[in-house]
């Protein structure tokens, strides 16, 4: 290699690590910014300490911080003048504390600190159903499905109750994808499930098993892993695997009891407002699965104007 290619790695190399260094500088500039805006909305009542005389710049002192975080005055000096030095994750949960962090801001703290916030389960609010179901409902002829982080059903759309089944039919506490998939039970018998039963198991439990992981402290779900196990022979099995994947792969092809095999692709967000929750939407893959979904909605339709014995059964399909 010539002197004057190696001279040139040289430069480029000086050059990223200057921009690095710069990138650094301004990410910790911003965390003492952040930090400064979120001490100067606070008193020292709110933090438990007595009334402060009258100041000239709003907001907590440094030291107040300091001290009801359990740090040194110069260290969190230091923090908020942006200087390199070493922060935890403990501290900075603490300093969130103080801080009366909201979970946004308590996130956006660790990520200037370059730390992996917190995990946190977040469960959807009872009072912001109806706008989710609201929001299903306006997908129409497209079957959704609303699950929470440990895949309960939480709700569905009229589509997916046609084509998947009466889900309100089901106990409150028998609305789960994986014991409805892993658990034989008199519900799970009444269940028509995708046609790659076995395969599709497998991908909800992988899919489950890589939201989990970020909640392994939380007693409540630990204790329905366990139930799960005890449960189920295959699932434990499967579990003890450790396979991981983000989502379920996307056809799917169903056996509806009335109208037969149908095809689907299988479309999975994330609620941002709520990371563990999810919205699987499943849109016909070809011209004879939707021919067939319409036909299914028709006859939902004409039922409602039929006496309550001769409306057609419903058996679940998912």
């Amino acid at each position: 290699m010539s002197a004057s290619i190696m001279h040139t790695r040289a430069i480029i190399e000086e050059g990223k690590s200057r921009m690095q260094q710069k990138s650094e500088k301004q990410r910790r500039e911003e965390l003492g910014e952040f930090l400064r805006t979120r001490r100067a909305r606070l008193s020292s009542e709110q933090i438990g300490m007595p009334k402060a005389p009258r100041r000239r710049t709003p907001g907590l002192r440094r030291e107040e911080v300091a001290i009801a975080a359990g740090v040194s005055t110069t260290w969190y000096t230091y923090l908020e003048q942006g200087r390199d030095i070493q922060v935890s994750s403990s501290i900075l949960a603490s300093l969130a504390n103080v801080l009366q962090l909201s979970a946004a801001e308590r996130e956006h703290l660790f990520t200037l600190a370059n730390l992996p916030p917190p995990a946190r389960v977040t469960r959807l609010e009872e009072h912001m159903l109806p706008l989710y179901q609201r929001v299903l409902d306006e997908l129409g002829n497209i079957p959704a499905l609303l699950t929470g982080y440990t895949y309960d059903l939480l709700a569905w759309n009229r589509a997916a109750s046609y084509v998947f089944g009466d889900l309100a039919a089901l106990p409150e506490d028998k609305r789960n994808m994986l014991w409805l998939l892993y658990v034989q039970n008199p519900f799970s018998q009444r269940i028509t499930v995708f046609s790659e039963r076995e395969q599709y198991a497998q991908e909800v439990l992988e899919a489950f098993r890589g939201r989990a992981n970020r909640h392994l402290d939380d007693p409540e779900l630990l204790a329905f892993i366990e139930n799960l196990k005890q449960a189920s022979p295959r699932f434990s099995e499967q579990w003890a695997q450790h396979n991981v994947r983000t989502t379920c792969t996307g056809h799917k092809t169903l056996d509806h009891p009335r109208a037969g095999r149908m095809h689907f692709e299988s479309l999975t967000f994330q609620v941002i407002e709520y990371p563990d929750i999810r919205c699987h939407m499943y849109v016909t893959a070809d011209e004879p699965s939707k021919h067939k979904l319409h036909q299914l909605l028709e006859l939902d339709n004409a039922s409602l104007n039929m006496p309550a014995q001769s409306k057609p059964s419903r058996r679940l399909a998912i």
